[in-house]
């Protein structure tokens, strides 16, 4: 025999106490708390009580004990809320449902309306068996989501209601770095974008950089950011360090990889001697971003192979040698190993890339999708670095944090693979330190299970959008704290443009349904309608034509 109690438990429980006004429906109990835990119970919701409910005219009324949904408690002078994770018939006549609930806070009572306000994150006191359970309101909620004085953007509303704005606590999320997880196709994308303006509008003087693997940001910020791509990056080769140097110009494996970094940071250490601000460091070191000529390196690798007295003894100098010569000579590379950047342009390249001053464009695309793919992560790890660097070396000065926005973060982070590049070493550090040095790190990835094991979870705010992925759902699951299980098991079924947001950048977790972003902050991203596309025609020649042009010129 089971003990849970039958319908009858909803007659003999506690009557209210201190009733309050109310012109809704859900003034009524629709059920009674059975059981108690620490940081979940169980409940029983009288299906008769709910029934009424569904044609309440206020949305969120309606939506009462439905997975998702909250409830709340009297407890005292306080109302407790909590969360509904999941729904089971309890009893063979199908009148009484058991409902798992995470707590999510509480409020204070008005004494006068019984009204909801002034809610806070956390439980003080518990609820016993016994008490009513009622449905929660518009209202309610309106005090549960009201952003407190906190800086805050409002990026879209409560589900299912359409008029409590959603707020994201700024500081609290940027603080601790954030995560945006989402399938393909689900607004990704977008919902960046709308974040990112949202954030560019309250701080038009904040440093933003964001790495655009695919060119869709340019045209979402062309008119509040500054763009940069191979024509106009300028990124000069010098600012690598030695490790970045390594993956660059080392061709070989095994033992023989060794042998041949040695050579180089003895040469790249004597073409940085040469300089004429190398000279005036006293103990300079391969890794000091100092100007020098590849030129110069060549000829010292070209002396350091003449003192060679064996010819077998010359080749890892030829190899190094060969592949520099190819990098200067190949015009794909000239974004950074240009001659013409041999100059010390590093305060400018900096100034334009964290955006200081910001001239009122606080975000600077850095797209990357014309970089040659062999060093794309060399190009990421050096833009990652640089910001964790300057943010090291000027400790000291009046402080500028630095938003770094990795967009596919899964393809520069990859599980198991983060120790063996230095985009992987340098982007975990910053997930793991940046925040003691002001750089906050945001990842967008549709694969988050492919990121490396522990860098989601250092991020304080995770935005979920829908993910189709037992693994990735599993993932996102293992990093969000436990209060939003609830949340978590609805993320299959999230609509486009919805998500679950937990953490430090909101006070509970709590379901969004996206605002609207205008056509000219969008980013280019939108699906391609086939069935319109394909009625097109006419000018074929023409497309092909001017596309083998800027094919063989490689976009130039």
């Amino acid at each position: 025999m089971s003990d849970m109690p039958g319908p009858g438990a909803f007659l003999r429980a506690a009557p209210l106490t201190g009733g309050f006004a109310s012109a809704s429906t859900a003034a009524a109990p629709v059920g009674v708390v059975f059981a108690i835990a620490g940081s979940s119970s169980r409940i029983l919701l009288d299906r008769a009580a709910i029934a009424v409910l569904h044609d309440d005219s206020d949305p969120v009324v309606a939506a009462a004990g439905q997975v998702g949904s909250q409830i709340k408690m009297r407890v005292g002078a306080t109302w407790l809320v909590a969360n509904i994770r999941s729904l089971k018939l309890e009893d063979a006549a199908g009148t009484c449902v058991a409902a798992e609930i995470d707590y999510l806070g509480e409020g204070d009572e008005d004494k006068l309306t019984g009204k909801l306000y002034r809610f806070r994150r956390g439980v003080t006191r518990y609820p016993m068996p016994g008490c009513e359970v009622f449905p929660i309101t518009t209202a309610d909620l309106q005090q549960v989501y009201a952003a407190d004085d906190r800086a805050n953007i409002t990026i879209g509303t409560v589900y299912p209601t359409a008029d409590i704005p959603a707020a994201l606590y700024v500081d609290a999320m940027l603080g601790k770095h954030f995560a945006l997880v989402g399938s393909t196709g689900t607004g990704k994308s977008t919902s960046a974008a709308l974040i990112l303006h949202r954030i560019c509008e309250l701080a038009p003087q904040g440093h933003i950089v964001m790495i655009d693997p695919h060119g869709e940001y340019a045209a979402a910020f062309k008119s509040n950011g500054a763009i940069y791509d191979v024509s106009n990056l300028q990124m000069p080769y010098w600012l690598m360090n030695f490790e970045e140097h390594c993956e660059v110009f080392l061709t070989s494996s095994g033992s023989a990889r060794q042998f041949d970094a040695d050579i180089l940071a003895k040469c790249l250490l004597a073409a940085k001697a040469k300089s004429r601000l190398g000279q005036e460091i006293a103990k300079l070191t391969v890794d000091a971003p100092i100007p020098y000529m590849l030129s110069d390196l060549t000829t010292i690798i070209s002396a350091e192979m003449g003192k060679m007295d064996r010819a077998g003894d010359t080749a890892p100098y030829l190899r190094l040698k060969s592949k520099i010569d190819e990098i200067k000579a190949d015009p794909r590379y000239g974004f950074m190993f240009s001659g013409m950047l041999v100059a010390d342009t590093m305060a400018s390249f900096l100034s334009r890339i964290f955006r200081l001053p910001g001239d009122g464009k606080p975000i600077s695309i850095i797209d990357v999708s014309g970089v040659p793919s062999d060093i794309t992560s060399v190009v990421v790890a050096v833009l990652a670095r640089m910001t964790f660097d300057f943010a090291i070396w000027s400790r000291n000065e009046p402080q500028r944090p630095i938003l770094l926005v990795c967009e596919e973060a899964h393809r520069y982070i990859p599980a198991g693979q983060e120790a063996n590049s230095s985009v992987g070493r340098i982007l975990g550090r910053i997930a793991k330190e940046g925040r003691k040095y002001g750089v906050s790190l945001g990842l967008i990835t549709q694969r988050p299970s492919d990121l490396a094991e522990g860098v989601l979870s250092q991020c304080g705010t995770i935005i979920a959008m829908r993910l189709n992925n037992d693994r990735d759902q599993a993932f996102v699951r293992a990093a969000m704290p436990e209060g939003a299980r609830g949340f978590l098991d609805s993320i299959p079924a999230l609509r486009n443009r919805e998500c679950i947001i937990c953490g430090e950048g909101v006070t509970i977790p709590i379901r969004v349904s996206f605002d609207g972003l205008e056509e000219e902050k969008r980013p280019a991203s939108g699906d391609p309608l086939f069935s319109e596309l394909w009625r097109d025609v006419g000018g074929e020649d023409q497309i092909i034509g001017r596309t083998i042009q800027r094919w063989r010129a490689q976009g130039k």
